[in-house]
């Protein structure tokens, strides 16, 4: 089993639903006010000064599902660019 989190841009939620969808995915864990700076954009801190949230959807599932999600996002990164949109991967080693 594999965990993936994807760090996205609150304004694409429903592509990141979408490609999950696409890879098979319907179970998922959805952090919806992720704040945080990241390499490639601006801020994402919810003030004045650096309005905007990012959203959090974590994934368990098998090595292979998570090779299709970790290459969809690949994909979409290249379609929209970095900025927004980042995905983690490692093994889980035991769930309950």
């Amino acid at each position: 089993m594999k965990a993936v989190l994807i760090i996205h841009n609150a304004g694409i939620d429903a592509e990141i639903n979408d490609l999950l969808g696409a890879a098979g995915v319907d179970c998922y864990t959805k952090f919806p006010e992720v704040l945080g700076r990241g390499r490639l954009s601006e801020p994402h801190l919810n003030t004045e000064i650096w309005p905007g949230v990012n959203c959090g959807t974590l994934v368990v599932v098998e090595n292979e599902t998570a090779r299709v999600v970790m290459d969809a996002v690949r994909r979409m990164r290249q379609t929209l660019g970095a900025e927004g949109l980042k995905a983690f991967l490692w093994e889980i080693e035991d769930m309950t």
